[in-house]
C-alpha cells in the first residue's frame, strides 16, 4: 500500500500530513501511524494529522490528531497551525478557515507563512506556587523556574508527567519556563506521547502564556515565546476570571512530500 504524504514544520513541531478525504488511511491502524511518526524506520514526525471532510456544516475540513506513539490525541496547536497551512496548499482554503478537532471548533487565518489559530477558552487555572496547571486543549504542568536552558527535560518533565498527581488521567505535558525580559518567556516542553522534548508546543506555550498573566508575571494581552525552534506569540482577552479570544500565532511550512509504502 504506497500513501502520499507530506511533511510540515512549524517552529521545529513536526508533522506526518495525509489528506485523507478519500480515506486512505484508516484511523484504527495505530501500527502504520507508529511507524510513520518513526524516525528510524518511517517518515518521523512529532505527531501525524489527517485531514479529512468536516461533519459539521460551515466547515472547511475536520483536523484528526495522532501522538507519535499512534494513538488518537487531545489538541496540538502547532499541528493546527500547520494543517491550515496544509489545507491552503491543497486549494481548500484561501487566507481563512474554520474546522473542528478533538476538542472543539477553530477558526484560523493564514498570511504567507503565517498562521494564527484561535484556540478554546480557558476558564481555570489551578496556581500551584510557582507553578499553574490549565487545559489549553491539552493538559499543561507550567512550572516557572531559572537556568531553562540547562535543564534535561526529558529527565525532569517525566517525573511530573508519571507522577501520582496526573498519571492516573493519561499524565500531563510539562513545560519548563524562564522569563527573559516583559512578556518575554523562555519555554521548554517535555510533550506526553511524544514522551520526549520537543522544539515547540502550540497548546504548552498558549498555557504558559495564560498562566504567566494569570500570576501577574505578564502584564500585556501578547505574549512572546520563545522556544528551541524558534518564536511564537499568543494574545488573549480576559472577560472575568476567563480568558477568551485567544490566538496562537508562528511560522508554519511544508519541508517534503513523498510517498511511502506501509505494510497492511
Amino acid at each position: 500500500m504506497k500513501i502520499p504524504f507530506y511533511k510540515y514544520q512549524g517552529t521545529g513541531n513536526d508533522f506526518v500530513m495525509i489528506d485523507n478525504r478519500k480515506q486512505l488511511l484508516s484511523k484504527n491502524n495505530t501500527k502504520i501511524i507508529k511507524m510513520l511518526c518513526d524516525r528510524k524506520f518511517g517518515i518521523g514526525g512529532d505527531g501525524l494529522i489527517l485531514l479529512e471532510n468536516p461533519d459539521i456544516d460551515g466547515d472547511d475540513f475536520k483536523m484528526v490528531y495522532f501522538n507519535a506513539d499512534g494513538n488518537e490525541s487531545s489538541m496540538c496547536g502547532n499541528g493546527g497551525r500547520c494543517l491550515v497551512a496544509f489545507a491552503k496548499f491543497l486549494g481548500i482554503i484561501e487566507n481563512a478557515a474554520t474546522f473542528t478537532a478533538i476538542d472543539g471548533p477553530h477558526k484560523a487565518t493564514i498570511s504567507d507563512h503565517q498562521v494564527s489559530l484561535q484556540m478554546q477558552n480557558v476558564a481555570e487555572i489551578k496556581q500551584l506556587g510557582n507553578s499553574a496547571f490549565l487545559d489549553t486543549g491539552s493538559p499543561h504542568h507550567i512550572i516557572f523556574t531559572k537556568n531553562v536552558a540547562d535543564l534535561d527535560v526529558k529527565k525532569e518533565g517525566a517525573v511530573i508527567r508519571y507522577s501520582d498527581e496526573y498519571v492516573a488521567n493519561g499524565g500531563t505535558n510539562v513545560n519548563f519556563v524562564d522569563m527573559q525580559e516583559d512578556n518575554t518567556f523562555l519555554v521548554r516542553t517535555y510533550e506526553r506521547g511524544v514522551e520526549d522534548e520537543t522544539l515547540s508546543c502550540g497548546t504548552g506555550v498558549t498555557a504558559v502564556a495564560l498562566a504567566a498573566h494569570a500570576s501577574g508575571k505578564a502584564n500585556k494581552n501578547t505574549v512572546k515565546l520563545i522556544v528551541p525552534g524558534g518564536e511564537l506569540s499568543v494574545s488573549f482577552s480576559k472577560e472575568n476570571e476567563t480568558y477568551t479570544n485567544v490566538w496562537l500565532t508562528g511560522p508554519a511550512e511544508q519541508v517534503f512530500k513523498g510517498e511511502i509504502v506501509c505494510q497492511a
